[in-house]
């Protein structure tokens, strides 16, 4: 990937939202654990980013961080599982550093953005919608007259929204690498060189692909899960232009200066939920998770992947 097309794509990190958030520690307070006067009340906080209510975000994770929680306790201490909402990657990086966030899970591009800041490593890799991997597709209607992606050019097609993993950056990347100059535009009726490829934000999966059929746009882009939601009739006027490759759907990460030792519990929690029929049963409420496992050469290895897809080349 060539270096000037790397450095354009870091730009785009400051229109990012997406990580987790914990609630407030106060100053000095030891690894995942909070004071309350002369007593200390252990916590475990779960972060999740996004910009909908606490009290929706609580209720969604609400049955999964207790049960981690209970996994902490023991008879003699207590641990309390909570959760809370950022609204952006770079408040969460900022809780991390200051040491107010424990774990947190998400898609790769935002797994990037906030553990190159240096306060989070990834811990293990998450089965979301019953699978370990997804890749981005390029589709477009199949009577349409961009039927390859040379035809792409002084269009308008449309991602999903700057924080998508598969429904922006890897098929930005992918179509970069085609030979493609992709630039975003305000509206569909921007101009657009007849060299360059525009794009649009829809902020909605479903929306991309009403706006395709509907001919607004030239061609969407989102992930092989939101294609195979897409009913019989909707595929059969579809045709795919590319595909990215496969990457890993979704990653927990700790915070840098977690206790060793709340780390290893919770590493082992998590990977062994599934085998527990409570837990499974908590899994699979939560976005049909399957499981969670290490991914393919560890941590190491999937810092350097990251660093390698989404990274700026030195």
């Amino acid at each position: 990937m060539k270096t000037a097309m790397k450095n354009r794509l870091g730009r785009y990190a400051l229109m990012v939202a997406a990580a987790a958030f914990i609630v407030p520690v106060t100053p000095g307070a030891e690894s995942w654990t909070r004071r309350a006067g002369a007593a200390t009340a252990k916590t475990i906080t779960l972060g999740i980013v996004s910009k909908r209510p606490q009290a929706q975000v609580e209720a969604e994770f609400r049955d999964f961080i207790r049960y981690v929680a209970r996994k902490f306790s023991t008879p003699s201490s207590a641990v309390e599982g909570k959760v809370a909402a950022a609204p952006t990657v770079w408040q969460l990086a900022k809780l991390l550093e200051e040491d107010r966030v424990d774990f947190y899970m998400d898609s790769p591009y935002p797994t990037y953005l906030i553990n190159r800041q240096g306060a989070a490593i990834p811990l293990l890799r998450r089965w979301k919608g019953g699978a370990a991997e997804y890749r981005g597709l390029v589709f477009a209607r199949k009577d349409t007259d961009s039927l390859r992606l040379e035809d792409l050019r002084g269009k308008v097609i449309a991602f999903e929204d700057p924080g998508s993993t598969s429904g922006y950056f890897l098929p930005k990347i992918f179509l970069v690498t085609k030979g493609l100059k992709l630039a975003e535009k305000t509206s569909l009726d921007a101009t657009v060189a007849p060299a360059e490829v525009g794009y649009i934000f829809t902020y909605s999966a479903g929306k991309i692909a009403e706006m395709v059929l509907s001919r607004k746009v030239a061609a969407g882009a989102f992930s092989n899960d939101d294609y195979n939601r897409l009913d019989a009739k909707k595929k059969a006027e579809t045709v795919i232009l590319g595909e990215t490759e496969n990457f890993p759907r979704h990653f927990v990460s700790i915070r840098k200066t977690l206790d060793p030792a709340a780390a290893n519990r919770l590493q082992e929690t998590l990977v062994m939920m599934h085998q527990d029929p409570e837990g499974r049963t908590i899994l699979q409420k939560l976005d049909n998770t399957t499981k969670f496992d290490f991914a393919p050469g560890g941590e190491e290895a999937v810092r350097l992947k990251l660093q390698e897809v989404f990274g700026p080349q030195p």
